[in-house]
């Protein structure tokens, strides 16, 4: 990240940050703090939410109002953050066990509802931080902690996920793709609904070393080779949805005040 940036943005008192070597976490907070600046968004008018993980961490690093919540619980937070102040810019940070697991019957009402909030999953495959457990996005056949002999349970896409519960902006990137992934953030503030960005992410410890993955270089490459190879990729990045539609808060605001007249 850039110096500028660090200083405006970050609390470096808190630094070091607490992720492994090789970890891509860092590289989607960068993202994420330059598609900010980027957008020239007034800090006083930003609140980062985050739940529990690897990923969820980021929000102590970043300085701006931010709320560090519970497993699976960022979302019911933010929205009670958006209800009361509908004027803020809200973003939530999220991991994908975080999101899809035991926050997954959340994250498909927030889309339903269509509620002005902006999430950034970190998808890294895997419980990273809380043991290297399976995950709803782990693949077939990998190992982690709790598959030793392979994962046997199919795999959640987080994006045709959200797409079908009703987000209105949906996207995908990869640290592989820097430029694109700050892009596809900096596209998702100007929805107004619901907006999720995927950010798939190594995980070099948890998840590579036990499915023999190389060094956290050769795992980015091969995210990047993997993407690249259209024919036989599973995950396509770019914005898979983006459309409009009537945004929750406005709409229960409109109740409101029309109950109160």
């Amino acid at each position: 990240m850039k110096e500028a940036l660090m200083d405006k943005y970050l609390r470096k008192e808190r630094l070091p940050h607490i992720w492994c070597a090789g970890c891509g976490n860092g590289i989607v907070l960068s993202a994420l703090v330059e598609a900010i600046d980027s957008l020239d968004i007034d800090k006083e008018k930003l609140c980062v939410v985050s739940g529990i993980g690897c990923s969820s961490r980021a929000a102590q690093y970043m300085n701006f109002d931010t709320i560090h919540t519970l497993h699976g619980r960022a979302l019911p937070y933010a929205t009670g953050i958006k209800l009361a102040n509908p004027e803020l810019t809200v973003v939530v940070i999220s991991g994908d066990g975080d999101c899809a697991a035991i926050g997954g019957n959340h994250l498909i009402h927030a889309c339903r509802r269509n509620i002005d909030l902006n999430l950034i999953v970190f998808n890294n495959n895997i419980y990273g931080m809380t043991g290297g457990q399976c995950s709803p996005t782990t693949p077939l056949e990998a190992r982690t902690t709790t598959t030793e002999e392979g994962n046997i349970s199919r795999d959640f896409d987080i994006c045709k996920l959200s797409e079908a519960a009703g987000a209105t902006y949906v996207a995908r990137s990869t640290v592989a793709h820097y430029n694109h992934l700050v892009n596809m953030i900096k596209q998702s503030f100007k929805n107004k609904g619901f907006s999720i960005v995927e950010a798939l992410t190594p995980c070099p410890v948890q998840y590579g070393r036990r499915n023999k993955l190389g060094k956290p270089y050769n795992m980015v490459k091969t995210l990047k080779e993997e993407v690249a190879n259209k024919k036989e990729s599973k995950f396509e990045i770019g914005v898979l949805k983006s459309y409009k539609e009537p945004e929750y808060v406005e709409q229960y605001l409109k109740q409101v005040f029309r109950e109160e007249k």
